[in-house]
Parts: structure tokens; sequence; C-alpha cells
């Protein structure tokens, strides 16, 4: 199966020197790449610029900041591979997924996305997921709706979905794909990726710089984020819904949307957790 990757950048060149590298590591990795850069100006582009790899097929130097939906359909609707993955500039990945993916998708026709565990590691808990674990083949996929991060997606899938849309957000629209009826999940043992930006990985770009963080994210403006503990508690909710909430999509639109919303502010008020 051919696969396009898109590499997303956009003024981070502390982590896209990490991860670029990274992703290029492995010289085995069966795949096509698009580096967009959206009009960086920090030294990004000339960074790009420099980096070769027989697989880099096109490098997009962006002179504005193109919102990333219209990116992504761009990407999408010129493609004509059969499997398609993001990569945002943050991301440092395990070498190796692409082909342990582009297998899954090869033996299971209805894998609709599958994908890289972006969360702390030790955060995983067998025995709290094992009721979401789920045997496809000789694959297992920890299921759930939305499988947010580095992964791999059929492109019949996304024409079957349809366009990413103003304002819906990438869980909204990977909630869409499963309710097509495809399944979606991470793949199981753990293909693990570091998210940069959070502030306990290794090669976060602000140690020591935590209010700059909070005033230059645009997850911890949008979530309210006030300090470390917020963050942590944001990120241990995230964890249990991937392992403790239902895998079916029906279970997060809708009248029961609305008894999941009615039930965490219960939980929420009862706990004394923000999130």
């Amino acid at each position: 199966m051919k696969v396009d990757l898109l590499y997303l950048a956009c003024n981070r060149l502390h982590y896209a020197r990490h991860s670029l590298p990274r992703l290029l590591a492995d010289p085995q990795e069966d795949f096509t790449l698009t580096i967009w850069d959206n009009a960086s100006k920090d030294g990004s582009q000339d960074f790009f610029a420099s980096v070769n790899d027989p697989r880099i097929v096109q490098k997009v130097f962006s002179p504005e900041n193109v919102p990333v939906h219209n990116v992504l359909n761009k990407f999408v609707g010129e493609s004509k591979a059969d499997l398609i993955g993001f990569v945002a500039e943050d991301l440092l990945v395990t070498p190796g997924w692409v082909r342990t993916l582009t297998r899954a998708h090869q033996d299971v026709p209805e894998f609709g996305r599958v994908a890289c565990w972006h969360l702390k590691p030790e955060a995983f808990d067998y025995e709290r997921a094992r009721h979401k674990l789920q045997q496809f083949g000789g694959h297992t996929i920890l299921r759930h709706p939305w499988t947010n991060g580095c992964g791999l997606t059929k492109r019949t899938v996304f024409l079957r979905t349809g366009p990413f849309v103003p304002g819906e957000g990438e869980s909204r629209y990977w909630i869409r794909t499963a309710l097509q009826g495809f399944v979606l999940g991470f793949y199981y043992p753990l293909i693990c990726v570091e998210h940069m930006d959070d502030p306990w990985t290794e090669h976060f770009a602000f140690k020591g710089q935590f209010d700059k963080w909070l005033s230059q994210s645009g997850t911890a403006r949008n979530l309210g984020l006030r300090d470390l503990e917020d963050a942590e508690a944001w990120h241990r909710e995230i964890v249990r819904n991937l392992l403790c909430d239902p895998w079916r999509a029906q279970a997060y639109v809708g009248w029961r949307r609305q008894v999941r919303r009615v039930t965490d502010k219960i939980r929420r008020t009862l706990t004394g957790s923000r999130f």
C-alpha cells in the first residue's frame, strides 16, 4: 500500500530539529513526504530547505498561515495513495511505525484509522483498558472513536467521511469517521510517540519557562490551563477517557453525548476536578 505523509510546521524550529530527522531515521520506511511550513519566521524554512531525503516529494513554504483544515483538505484531495498520515512538528515518532500500521491496514479492510499512542507511556493501564482491546486478524487495537496525533488512515475513509471543516476539531472529525462504521483505535502493543509540547516530556522547549508556554500554547488557552497541575489533570482525564469510556461512537453524539456531559459534571463536582 502506498503511503503519503504530510509534515506540518509553523514556528517551532526547536521541535522540528528533533522530529523531522526522527521521521526520516529509518530508510526502510516506505512513504512519500510533503513538508508544509505555514509561514514560519524562526528559521524553520531554512532548516527544511537543508534536509534531503528521496522520500521528500514536495516542500511548501507558505507565505501566509493557512488554516490547518484547508491544508489537510488540499493534501487529501491531491493524494493518490492508499494510506494518508499527518505528522505535526512536535511529534517524535518511533521508527518503524509506518511499516507496522501499513501492515495492519493491509490485513484488516475495516480499519479506518490506526494511531500511535501520543500520551505518557506509563499512563497506560492494561487492566483498565482490557475491555477495549479488540482482536482483528493478527492485530490488536485499543478501540476508541477518536485517535488524535500520529496515525494512518485509508484514503477511501477520508472520501466517505468528507472534508475537515472549520471549528470542528480533530476529535469530532474522527468520531464522524467512526460513525461510518470504520474501526478506529491505537495499535497495541502501543507504538509510542513523544508529544514534545507536553510539559513533562524530555524535549519540552519551555523548561523553566512554564508561563511562557501557557501564553503561547493554543491548547492551554482553549482549556484555560493555569499551571502544571492543570496540565497534568487534563492529561489524566484524556487517559481516563481512552482507557475507560465507551469505544462506540454513538456514545459521543446526540442524547448520549448530553447524558455523558451531565455525568461528567456530576463527577467533577464530587471529585473537585476541573476536567
